[in-house]
């Protein structure tokens, strides 16, 4: 199943009938901007859409996947026969889930929950480290007004050309648990400290409030996900600028001194990364690229497939960067300034608002 970013009328499909009203036990995070009770009504399914919001009951238990993130951002331990609300959607984790959403759907039909977020899909392959993800029955489609409840309804307003924006800081990687999120936090608690207002968001991946709130916690004024766009992942989206810039233009709108953005997954993969590099108004906003390798191969190879596109890596962190030994190499045989973010944050800092003056220099 295709969907094309940002194009969907997610309100035209209305449920078969009768509905009924159900009282569920947890409400998922991915669903947090539309603002549901504990009470929803429920309808059978007609054909289903990714960002379809659903009632399952949970029908298994996990040791090692078996939290969800509410809609408060705290985490609950999922327990057998929870009835819960979770989205629709897809997943592609090199490190975690593969799963989708299937064509049709019926009452009673098994799914599994894909993330900490709580998108819900039939999973197809799994991490050996996890194991099967916790497996649910579908009991309905949440209605709202007679109509299918859609994430894309509490989507913000759609941009689609980047005019003007404060500094673009782009954090990317080699792929999911490279360092990506701890650069950014980092980065934003530097500069707020040294007097900076930090805008920050989360372009691809999948749906979970962990990492924008984590942004908030070391200082960001403001944060969005492609959550806020209507979606939950950026599965199948070929192209995520359309997300991207709505993330940024609704950012620019607190007046910030600069905006750090992380690229979830890798710059290879499932989430259609490579297409923030491709355009032109994103690029020529970007004042720096981080870059996060777990070793030197990634470093290696992320600096030549971003060599093709025309983009240079301004400073290389994550995992690589561990140790001084791997500081050391990354320098001396890249040429490429590199720092750790977990013990050096603030030469992290440094060399990125060096990118930032010369890059406002040059306008």
């Amino acid at each position: 199943m295709k969907v094309d970013a940002l194009t969907r009328d997610a309100s035209t499909t209305a449920p078969l009938t009768p509905s009924r009203l159900i009282r569920v036990d947890k409400i998922a995070s991915a669903t947090a901007r539309l603002n549901l009770s504990e009470e929803v009504t429920i309808a059978e399914p007609a054909e289903p859409k990714i960002g379809d919001v659903v009632v399952v009951r949970t029908l298994t238990d996990s040791a090692t996947y078996n939290q969800l993130e509410l809609t408060s951002g705290r985490l609950a331990r999922l327990n057998p026969h929870d009835i819960v609300v979770g989205v629709l959607g897809r997943r592609r984790a090199l490190k975690g889930f593969v799963g989708d959403v299937p064509a049709r759907l019926g009452l009673g039909d098994r799914l599994h929950i894909l993330n900490l977020g709580g998108v819900i899909g039939r999973c197809t392959g799994h991490h050996h480290e996890l194991g099967w993800p916790i497996e649910v029955e579908l009991l309905g489609l949440v209605v709202r007004d007679g109509t299918t409840l859609n994430v894309a309804q509490g989507a913000i307003p759609r941009k689609t050309r980047l005019e003007g924006s404060a500094p673009l800081v782009l954090v990317a990687g080699t792929c999911m648990n490279s360092g990506k999120t701890q650069a950014a936090t980092e980065l934003i608690k530097h500069f707020t400290r040294h007097g900076y207002r930090v805008a920050a968001g989360k372009l691809s991946g999948i749906a979970c409030l962990r990492d924008t709130l984590n942004m908030e916690d070391h200082g960001a004024v403001k944060t969005l996900s492609f959550l806020d766009c209507g979606y939950p992942s950026t599965v199948g989206i070929e192209d995520i600028t359309p997300i991207a810039k709505t993330i940024v233009a609704s950012l620019n709108e607190v007046s910030p001194d600069l905006i750090v953005l992380e690229l979830g997954d890798g710059i290879l993969g499932g989430y259609h990364v490579d297409s923030v590099f491709r355009d032109r108004e994103i690029m020529n906003a970007c004042a720096a690229l981080v870059f996060c390798a777990n070793d030197f191969v990634g470093a290696w190879g992320g600096i030549q497939l971003l060599r093709q596109m025309g983009i240079g890596i301004d400073v290389m962190s994550g995992s690589a960067t561990d140790s001084q030994m791997g500081i050391e190499y990354i320098e001396r045989q890249f040429g490429i300034p590199a720092a750790n973010a977990l013990n050096g944050g603030e030469r992290l800092f440094q060399l990125v608002r060096e990118k930032i003056a010369a890059w406002q220099n040059s306008k």
